[in-house]
């Protein structure tokens, strides 16, 4: 089970692989939190966080996949190293849209605690606001609602942020891996 023998560079892609699913999975559950929470208000969810969403859930089949066949010695890493490039971009993207209006916010300015607190104190004048005309939610408006929402949307730029990074060292572990792959045969661990 503990797959080719390629040293060193193989045991880093895979602990990479393993940070970039633990990161994922904390960027799916918060979006997913916030979705349930704006669904549950009978509010249409904000494009930025269904983008979120989708690009991790995709991004996170995608690690385990290639997790499974890296261990089975049957990953073809030219074709993973463009993949992981496009997870790049898309993550990119991801960081960008999410990080715009969040780079000029100061969470500790913001009165309360919690979404349901600040919920509580809105009049029905500053809640229209937080909707645009279509009634979807506006990122930038509700970003700003809570303190703990500026908190956890900050949390997920971060780890955006930090999944670009990963994906852009997986992407050179997988040139070394496809390049050591085509001189030396991997020793066969079984």
């Amino acid at each position: 089970m503990a797959g080719p023998d390629y040293g060193v560079l193989g045991a880093t892609f895979k602990i990479v692989r393993m940070l970039q699913v633990i990161s994922l999975l904390g960027c799916i559950g918060m979006a997913a939190n916030f979705i349930s929470e704006m669904v549950q208000a009978n509010d249409t969810p904000s494009k930025e966080l269904v983008g979120t969403l989708s690009v991790t859930c995709i991004a996170v089949l995608y690690c385990a996949i290639t997790y499974i066949l890296h261990i089975d010695n049957s990953l073809p890493y030219l074709i993973n190293t463009g993949m992981d490039g496009m997870m790049l971009i898309a993550l990119t993207v991801v960081a960008v849209v999410v990080g715009k209006p969040l780079s000029y916010l100061n969470c500790q300015v913001i009165g309360s605690n919690s979404v349901a607190e600040s919920a509580a104190d809105l009049n029905s004048e500053l809640k229209s606001t937080l909707k645009n005309q279509g009634g979807h939610i506006v990122y930038s408006n509700w970003i700003g609602a809570s303190r703990t929402t500026c908190y956890e949307m900050k949390a997920i730029w971060g780890l955006s942020i930090a999944l670009c990074i990963l994906f852009a060292f997986s992407s050179m572990c997988s040139v070394c891996l496809w390049r050591r792959s085509k001189s030396v045969p991997p020793k066969d661990m079984a």
